[in-house]
């Protein structure tokens, strides 16, 4: 059984499953997904997230809004901690840091970024980590905010095994997308088959960056069995022990071992 630690229910097209939902969770669940985080980009957009993924125990949420964004609500501690405080959501972000979509005086983006930590600090949960062109940066306020005290994830990796390193070693994990894949990926490939069993963790983030050989292709949350296969491939051991590692590494780290019991049971 797979879990996608970082997708986009929201915003995938749904017309494969009938434009339907259910039917498309009914779909992840008999491909073997057992549970998806459903994350958020921003404030406008979250209250129809939370009604349409309510029903659906196999689903949780972060609450934030990414560094990207400049066309909405800016996310100040209190709405955060408001917002945070539905017991769906297990993480804080996407939030951190981006120099490739966003120039200029970024102090703003510093400033959200050390907003959602403080958040993730007050309520104990991880942080979903999202860098582009950023990644020592990111790290550096990470580590001057103490936000190793609730670690994260640093999602849709992209960087190097020093990287990796410095941020197992500041309480994150690393999540693999489809990108670890990809023909030249060599460097992402490189740290999945050195990463520690007990911290990595796999993702679509759904709707983008599908894996071969679907690259270039709408992606969804089956497509998770991918990336597994190919870190099963990379590290010389199953696809089944990649999922069930990654499985309790996820539940690990969002404090879920006792979900996971009922969903066994």
């Amino acid at each position: 059984m797979f879990i996608d630690s970082h997708c986009h229910l929201d915003r995938i097209d749904l017309a494969p499953y009938a434009n339907d939902f259910d039917v498309f969770v009914g779909a992840a669940r008999a491909a073997g997904v057992e549970h998806m985080l459903c994350i958020a980009i921003d404030l406008e957009s979250y209250p129809a997230m939370l009604a349409q993924t309510a029903p659906y125990p196999d689903i949780s949420l972060s609450v934030g809004v990414h560094p990207n964004v400049t066309d909405g609500r800016e996310p100040d501690v209190d709405e955060l901690l408001r917002l945070a405080a539905n017991d769906k959501v297990i993480a804080i972000g996407e939030t951190g840091l981006d120099y490739f979509h966003s120039k200029g005086d970024l102090e703003w983006q510093f400033q959200r970024f050390r907003n959602h930590i403080a958040v993730a600090k007050q309520l104990h949960k991880p942080l979903i980590i999202h860098t582009r062109d950023a990644g020592q940066d990111a790290l550096d306020v990470l580590q001057a905010a103490g936000a190793d005290t609730v670690g994260g994830v640093i999602h849709c990796f992209t960087e190097d095994w020093a990287y990796a390193q410095r941020a197992i070693e500041l309480n994150f994990y690393v999540s693999f997308s489809g990108i670890v894949t990809f023909k030249n990926a060599e460097a992402i490939k490189d740290v999945a088959r050195r990463i520690p069993a007990d911290r990595f963790l796999i993702e679509t983030d759904s709707p983008y960056l599908a894996p071969v050989p679907y690259r270039g292709k709408p992606n969804y949350p089956t497509y998770v069995r991918y990336v597994a296969e190919h870190i099963a491939e990379l590290r010389g051991i199953s696809v089944e022990a990649v999922a069930e590692q990654s499985s309790e590494n996820f539940y690990r780290l969002f404090g879920l071992e006792a979900g996971r019991r009922d969903l066994a049971a």
